[in-house]
């Protein structure tokens, strides 16, 4: 392929990828205007945000194998159709079971959206230096995707009500459906790896219960009979997956990717990326639209700083990598993560704009500053076969992170008033904090290790 074609592949892709992204964080603007309309609470509208990431979190990697066996190129576009369908039926949901439904199976056409078109970029550049620059703009993407949701929701919110955060992925669908089928290439894998189906069922058990539990403990009781069957179900589960995984030639997740410190500590810091990410969009939007009696476009215009900072530092990041390693990067997104967690470890009705403003920019560069250096921390030092799994885990734990964020933020807030929201949201900002404190351990695990002469 020409060079410019390549590039017009690349494009196509993160097409596909910026609207995964969004899809992740741009319905919590909307939540408030959801629950009105639908007469629901705070947990039912957990659900309508995690239904999507929990089904993106488990089905990422069964996707990168059914694409490598039936053609990348098909799965993408049966993604893209699946994807659209869903935001049709969102629009349209006359209930908040349809809604959580929809979104559930959104969450199935975007698994067949992001590990797929980064495969696609992969096989369509096969210059290593063209293919680094090309993942650093894809990373640039899905950051500006993440932190421009709340921003982009709440401008349709405002002109056109909660529906259009559904609506408007029709016409991305279309051009993206088009311009795959012009000048995308169909490829698969030399040797597609099996189905895992014992699993992949296994993983998403595991993932749905953990997330589950969080979400309805705080109705049902932590020390309910109910949530005590849940615990022992997800551990039962983890227990079949770790020993149906280690038994298996061809493994859904390759677990002795584990056994290596760096890879995981990356994966638990892709965990607390994510999850601070989503704790302070879910704590900013109920927080100054109930607390305060901010307008969603207000709301959503706030985390523009969050946006700004995302969108900057992440290129950068990418370029201080190549440069310097994974390490100085890390410890500038753990800095400034934590700094803008602290800055709301105090909040009440009355903090000052100015600060929220503040933390919120300190926590889109920390976002910013932390993507490229995980994956490279996670893929480091492993041969391109075991890297494409190892991406694909890393992928798998930043929508766990993005699910269990929703899940503990929902879970401080549910039931609070008006004007105890801000104070029932302190312990999400020490969370917040704590998840930035977790990238210096990352920081230190990815420092090559050095032998000293004996």
């Amino acid at each position: 392929m020409s060079a410019r074609r390549r590039w017009t592949v690349l494009a196509v892709c993160c097409l596909s990828m910026f609207l995964v992204g969004l899809d992740t964080t741009i319905v919590n603007v909307g939540l408030p205007a959801i629950g009105r309309d639908l007469d629901v609470g705070t947990r039912s509208l957990e659900w309508t945000v995690d239904a999507y990431t929990l089904v993106l979190a488990g089905l990422l990697i069964s996707s990168g194998a059914l694409a490598d066996r039936f053609g990348r190129r098909r799965v993408f576009r049966c993604g893209l159709v699946v994807f659209g369908a869903a935001s049709l039926v969102c629009a349209v949901a006359p209930s908040v079971g349809a809604l959580i439904a929809a979104r559930a199976v959104q969450g199935i056409g975007a698994s067949m959206l992001s590990p797929v078109a980064l495969a696609i970029v992969v096989n369509a550049m096969p210059d290593p230096r063209e293919r680094a620059q090309a993942i650093g703009v894809w990373a640039s993407v899905f950051g500006l995707s993440m932190a421009a949701g709340p921003v982009a929701g709440g401008a349709l919110i405002a002109g056109f009500g909660w529906r259009s955060l559904f609506w408007i992925n029709a016409p991305v669908v279309v051009a993206a459906l088009v311009l795959s089928a012009v000048f995308v290439p169909e490829s698969r894998a030399q040797r597609a790896r099996r189905l895992d189906i014992p699993g992949q069922v296994l993983l998403a058990v595991v993932i749905g219960v953990l997330v589950g539990v969080l979400i309805e403990g705080p109705r049902i009781g932590w020390t309910s009979l109910a949530a005590l069957a849940a615990y022992a179900a997800a551990a039962v589960a983890a227990v079949g997956f770790v020993r149906v995984e280690s038994r298996r030639r061809e493994p859904l997740m390759d677990l002795r990717l584990f056994r290596r410190p760096v890879f995981s500590s990356a994966v638990l810091g892709a965990v607390a990326v994510f999850a601070a990410l989503n704790v302070t969009l879910l704590l900013n939007t109920l927080y100054l639209q109930q607390a305060r009696g901010w307008t969603p476009l207000a709301a959503g215009a706030a985390t523009l700083p969050m946006a700004v900072g995302a969108t900057v530092c992440a290129p950068l990041s990418g370029h201080l990598v190549a440069r310097v390693g994974p390490g100085l990067p890390l410890v500038q997104a753990g800095g400034f993560i934590t700094v803008g967690g602290l800055c709301l470890v105090g909040l009440d009705q009355h903090t000052s704009v100015l600060l929220l403003l503040l933390a919120y920019l300190l926590i889109g560069i920390g976002f910013g500053f932390a993507n490229a250096p995980i994956t490279n921390t996670a893929v480091s030092g492993l041969p391109p076969a075991r890297a494409g799994v190892a991406g694909a885990i890393t992928s798998t734990a930043r929508q766990f992170g993005s699910a269990l964020g929703i899940a503990i933020a929902g879970g401080l807030v549910a039931g609070a008033g008006p004007t105890g929201l801000a104070r029932a949201s302190r312990p999400g900002w020490i969370l917040v904090a704590m998840c930035g404190l977790s990238l210096f351990l990352v920081a230190h695990a990815s420092r090559p290790k050095t032998v000293l002469p004996s």
